[in-house]
């Protein structure tokens, strides 16, 4: 079953206008997930809201939301009033700029979007937009309201389509310097980089996320069907990392041992479990 769209309105560049949609680019939802449960009856565990004073539980009709200004003082803000300050959807992203891809600082990157035609009327405005957008080598830069929060937005070209990238405010990106100040200043020799370059090289490759494998989930479906089949389970026993260590000798034995990309190349461990029909368990 096609997934369902997030979002549904109109993307516009000054007077051409075309019906859109939106819908998440990734999912988590192929992976496999817990439900708590009371070891005792085997029964699912069902959070209650209560009153953190009292101990008595609070029926919705109830709860409002408040803003902690002081250890126990909040100010309470009602349903009325948030919706009277939400922002209306215009259901309409308006691009206002062109922007370099170059100049959006990764920090700034949230949530990836496809941004497809809404039916079959206004595919050439559609059309029009993507190839515009191609031809500039830029990403267009506009707003969209999504759950009352105006959010910006980054569009490029896909293929056939068009993908938007949800960006975050400068607000909500942390100052590197409040971390890197206290990085010590270090001098590398010459030896020391040159046996770490070599490493690099022996290890360069290119990307390619097919080659990637989730060795945690791989194992978790492991453990879920010998369990299920009443398999024992063997605890493995890991050996302590050793922080203690001599830097060159530690870039000589790398060298050493290293067998370098084609390593990847070797076939999974046939013991691996299979991809299950149905992820999630509980």
């Amino acid at each position: 079953m096609a997934p369902r769209a997030n979002w549904k309105g109109f993307l516009r560049l000054s007077l051409v206008t075309c019906p859109i949609a939106l819908f998440p680019a990734t999912s988590e939802s192929e992976k496999i997930s817990f439900n708590q449960i009371n070891k005792k009856t085997g029964n699912r565990i069902r959070y209650l809201k209560v009153d953190a004073d009292t101990g008595e539980e609070v029926e919705s009709s109830d709860i409002i939301k408040g803003y902690q200004v002081d250890k126990d003082r909040y100010l309470e803000v009602t349903k009325d009033e948030l919706e009277n300050i939400a922002l209306e959807s215009t259901r309409t992203i308006e691009i206002d700029e062109f922007v370099p891809r170059s100049e959006i600082d990764d920090l700034y990157l949230v949530r990836p979007y496809y941004i497809v035609p809404d039916g079959k009327v206004g595919h050439d405005a559609y059309a029009v937009i993507r190839e515009t957008i191609r031809s500039l080598d830029k990403v267009a830069i506009a707003r969209v309201v999504l759950t009352s929060r105006e959010h910006v937005i980054a569009l490029e070209a896909r293929d056939k389509g068009l993908m938007g990238m949800l960006l975050r405010y400068p607000y909500e990106v942390r100052d590197a310097a409040e971390y890197f100040d206290e990085i010590q200043d270090v001098k590398i020799t010459k030896d020391m980089l040159d046996l770490a370059r070599h490493i690099v090289e022996s290890k360069s490759g290119h990307f390619e996320p097919a080659r990637f494998e989730d060795r945690y989930e791989a194992a978790l479906q492991e453990l879920l069907d010998k369990k299920q089949k009443g398999q024992p389970i063997v605890t493995a026993k890991r050996a302590a990392p050793s922080n203690v260590f001599n830097l060159m000798d530690a870039l000589k034995a790398s060298i050493k041992g290293d067998k370098g990309p084609a390593a990847a190349d070797k076939p999974a461990r046939k013991n691996r479990a299979k991809p299950a029909a149905k992820r999630k368990a509980g």
